[in-house]
């Protein structure tokens, strides 16, 4: 048993996940009643508690079936008023690097967050609130059934490779999280502190297009 149905058992949740090209006929009702009872089993979580200081949660925004999957660290003040991760200038800036490689929000991307409620202060995540989360995002994952994801910023990067590596070095590679091909940069918000850095994100998105080109 691997890592993703290890976790997905301890929180009394079944894989769902399928190979691309084998979907059955009864798939899609199937697939659609199981976002259904992940969107509500998010809204009313409890297993943490970031619940008591939330607005709301912010599940994620996006095509359902995109081959391309964002995942960002939690949400922000905009993004606990709002239910939608990566709003705001983070979200604008995020939507100029998707069009920048022809992508677009809600076209073939589906863009989520490690944690589906906001820290208090924009704080760091703590080791039992990733926790309490990561199932739902694991289940998020097996819906989707991406061919890559794309992993933004640091917190995010390390999160899902349980590294404290640094971006630097986890940059310009092929890694794996939950079985798909995952591929480090920069999170939006801290491309919009240091400008310098945007041509290294850039050098990322044309590595991620490349590379999606190939699988």
């Amino acid at each position: 048993m691997g890592r993703r149905e290890v976790i997905l058992a301890e929180m009394g949740l079944s894989p769902i996940w399928r190979l691309r090209g084998c979907r059955s006929t009864e798939e899609k009702p199937s697939k659609k009643n199981h976002w259904v009872e992940l969107k509500r089993a998010v809204s009313g979580c409890t297993a943490c508690g970031l619940h008591k200081t939330r607005t709301q949660t912010v599940f994620g925004v996006g095509d359902e079936n995109a081959d391309w999957m964002l995942i960002g660290e939690a949400p922000g003040a905009e993004e606990d008023r709002l239910g939608d991760p990566f709003v705001g200038q983070a979200g604008r800036l995020l939507d100029n690097m998707l069009a920048a490689i022809g992508l677009r929000r809600g076209e073939n991307v589906y863009i989520a967050n490690v944690l589906k409620c906001r820290p208090p202060g924009n704080r760091n995540p703590q080791p039992e609130e990733v926790a309490k989360c990561t199932p739902h995002l694991l289940q998020q994952i097996e819906l989707v059934r991406p061919k890559l994801i794309l992993a933004l910023g640091r917190f995010a990067a390390q999160t899902l490779l349980s590294t404290d590596a640094s971006i630097a070095s986890l940059r310009g590679r092929v890694h794996r999280y939950a079985g798909v091909p995952l591929i480090v940069t920069y999170h939006p918000a801290y491309l919009l502190r240091t400008l310098p850095d945007k041509a290294k994100a850039w050098e990322d998105l044309v590595f991620a297009r490349k590379t999606m080109a190939s699988l």
